[in-house]
C-alpha cells in the first residue's frame, strides 16, 4: 500500500464511490496481508462516510426547492444559504 492515496476530501462522490468499490474488492480477494486489510478498511470506513455524506448533502439540496401550489419549481435555494 506504498502507492499515493488521494485525499477522501477533495474525491467526488463518483471518485470515492470507485475507491470504496476497489477497497472492497481488494478485500473480498483474500489476498491482502492483515495490516494492509485493517489499512484498506479504515480507508473504506471513511469512503463510505465521505459518501454518505455527499447524499446528505445533494438530499437537502433538493429538499430545499420551493414549489408553488400547483407543483412547479418556484424557485431553489442554494444548499449552503442559511
Amino acid at each position: 500500500m506504498s502507492e499515493k492515496i488521494p485525499q477522501i476530501g477533495e474525491m467526488s462522490f463518483e471518485d470515492a464511490l470507485g475507491a470504496l468499490e476497489d477497497v472492497v474488492r481488494r478485500l473480498e480477494s483474500g489476498d491482502v496481508p492483515l495490516d494492509d486489510s485493517i489499512q484498506l478498511y479504515e480507508r473504506g470506513e471513511a469512503l463510505r462516510k465521505h459518501c454518505q455524506a455527499r447524499l446528505d448533502a445533494a438530499q437537502e439540496r433538493i429538499e430545499k426547492i420551493v414549489k408553488d401550489e400547483g407543483g412547479a419549481v418556484k424557485s431553489a435555494v442554494p444548499f449552503d444559504a442559511d
